[in-house]
């Protein structure tokens, strides 16, 4: 149980029965083992760029493998669903975020990393749900009672008036009518026309010294800022199934 689970937690919360996804390498590999503790795996099917479908993605160094997986096709035809508007999801991770919502996921510290099939699954997916850490550099946090505490924060802000490259335009993803979420272990952005839209704020944390002064830009606050659930914030949940067969 910790801050990884917990924004495992509030992606899958983006996701609904029926949904073909795309879980990437990172974070949003924790999404199939919160899936199958929640007893959700039957909701939804599940792939990686490695060609599986169905089952259980593992995680880690065993990415590419599956549990009970209902098929494995080959990496090319993977892409070709995918290219071809099969994903109704995809879990991605990011390095970077700009003001108006643009992502850096392939340059760091200024090597180039690369994008592998990124930009195949974002271009691809009906609804793209981003997910990383607030903040890089060996934050430290507390959970318990339903509530986050940054202990100590990272030394390095991801979200930056300049990111280092575009791997993942906003201005295209709304042209395209895409639904783009970002989630955090503290706040959830939704993005606009306007720029980054914050939503949701972790139970425990203070909106001010903890997000707003963690950020190079400033985002639009909704008016109506939520609290994400405290139950994600507790080592026991069961509450993923009535979020994903909502309407």
């Amino acid at each position: 149980f910790d801050v990884k689970k917990v924004m495992a937690r509030r992606a899958a919360m983006e996701l609904r029965e029926g949904y073909i996804v795309n879980l990437g390498i990172g974070t949003p590999e924790y999404i199939s083992a919160v899936a199958s503790e929640e007893g959700c795996s039957d909701l939804f099917t599940l792939s990686t760029e490695a060609g599986n479908i169905g089952g259980v993605p593992t995680v880690g160094n065993d990415f590419g493998c599956c549990w009970n997986g209902e098929a494995m096709i080959e990496t090319a035809g993977i892409f070709d669903m995918y290219d071809g508007g099969s994903l109704d999801a995809g879990c991605l991770g990011f390095l970077e975020v700009g003001p108006n919502g643009d992502l850096n996921s392939s340059k760091k510290e200024g090597l180039g990393i690369g994008v592998g099939g990124f930009m195949n699954i974002a271009g691809g997916a009906k609804h793209v749900v981003f997910i990383s850490s607030f903040t890089a550099g060996k934050p430290e946090y507390q959970l318990g009672n339903g509530k986050l505490r940054i202990v100590r924060d990272g030394s390095k802000k991801k979200f930056i008036q300049n990111i280092a490259q575009i791997s993942f335009s906003a201005e295209v993803a709304l042209d395209q009518g895409k639904d783009i979420t970002y989630v955090t272990e503290r706040a959830v952005f939704k993005l606009t026309r306007e720029g980054l839209l914050l939503t949701e704020i972790a139970p425990g944390v203070d909106l001010q010294k903890d997000i707003l002064d963690q950020m190079e830009f400033t985002p639009i606050v909704d008016k109506n800022l939520k609290e994400m659930p405290s139950e994600i914030f507790q080592e026991q949940w069961g509450g993923l199934r009535a979020y994903m067969t909502k309407e």
